[in-house]
């Protein structure tokens, strides 16, 4: 059985990119699974997604603890603890990165055996925001690497998965896909299929045992104090919003309405701020502000940004 982990942040096209490559697997003649697995998050916040694919019927159920591949297309993922990249890998398992580092440097940084392969990223496209084919770019990749997917089928794959899509975003797809099918060519059939696992090696996930409270204790309702703000999910961020106040219009309700994590407040004087803490980067604001007085900037070049004091 073939067991394929994506790794990737909300709006990357993970999810699409599981089921082109389940839906691939099928059209092979393969079983398959294929599923996204994240909470009520927004774009930017880490996800991943998993495919299994085998010529008999699949029993195992939940997440790929042990994966053959594990594909990632956002590579800052990589340092966040959170995000799972490097959980459950055997030394048998192959990494598959949508980088602009090489694959030397990740072998050095990681101080893995494992072979590890790179896609560059797209230089035409060097703002995150605009990497909108990194998952199918990673499809590609990873079709080539298990050797049974050849090219026509995972075109076909594309075209049924975005058959609601116009013409020119499948044909767009479908390029970018192949280029990186092609790209790792001489890396033809490396990813092999995984052993099954019998019952009796299943090990369970590590759950955090709650003991039950006495009916008299825990029935009343007591309203404490919300902790969310704690949850610095700021730091899920890859690009930051920046206000332009010399260009603000104080049309305050837009972008502080549309921000659907609340990170937008308003000041007495009608100008907005930013709670970088809990800012995730969704860049909603950036697309709402209709005086274009936000920017948008990669979080790792905040620190040349001056930021503008907010007038009072």
């Amino acid at each position: 059985m073939y067991r394929i982990r994506f790794h990737g942040r909300g709006g990357q096209g993970l999810k699409t990119a599981s089921r082109i490559l389940g839906r691939a697997f099928f059209l092979a003649g393969y079983e398959v699974q294929d599923a996204p697995r994240y909470g009520a998050e927004r774009r930017g916040a880490p996800i991943f997604a998993y495919v299994r694919a085998a010529r008999t019927a699949i029993n195992e159920r939940g997440i790929i603890q042990h994966p053959d591949l594990v594909v990632v297309a956002d590579d800052s993922l990589i340092s966040l603890p959170s995000a799972g990249v490097l959980a459950g890998i055997t030394d048998r398992t192959i990494f598959l990165l949508y980088s602009d580092t090489d694959e030397k440097s990740w072998q050095h940084r990681l101080n893995l055996e494992n072979r590890l392969l790179t896609i560059p990223v797209d230089k035409q496209a060097a703002d995150p925001l605009q990497r909108r084919y990194a998952g199918v770019s990673c499809v590609g990749g990873a079709a080539r690497l298990t050797g049974i997917i050849d090219q026509a089928t995972l075109k076909t794959a594309i075209e049924e998965e975005m058959a609601d899509r116009s013409s020119l975003t499948i044909s767009t797809n479908i390029d970018h896909a192949g280029a990186s099918f092609s790209l790792l060519a001489k890396h033809d059939i490396i990813v092999e299929e995984g052993t099954p696992f019998r019952a009796m090696e299943y090990q369970p996930p590590k759950w955090l045992e709650l003991v039950a409270e006495p009916a008299a204790i825990s029935a009343p309702a007591i309203y404490g104090g919300g902790t969310s703000h704690k949850v610095k999910t700021g730091l899920w961020r890859t690009m930051r919003p920046v206000i332009q106040y010399d260009k603000c219009r104080q049309c305050w309700w837009i972008c502080s309405t549309f921000c659907p994590d609340s990170a937008i407040s308003v000041t007495e004087n009608r100008y907005t701020t930013i709670d970088y803490d809990h800012c995730k980067g969704c860049m909603v604001c950036v697309m709402q502000c209709p005086s274009h007085a936000i920017l948008a900037i990669a979080e790792k070049d905040a620190d040349k940004v001056t930021l503008q004091e907010v007038p009072s």
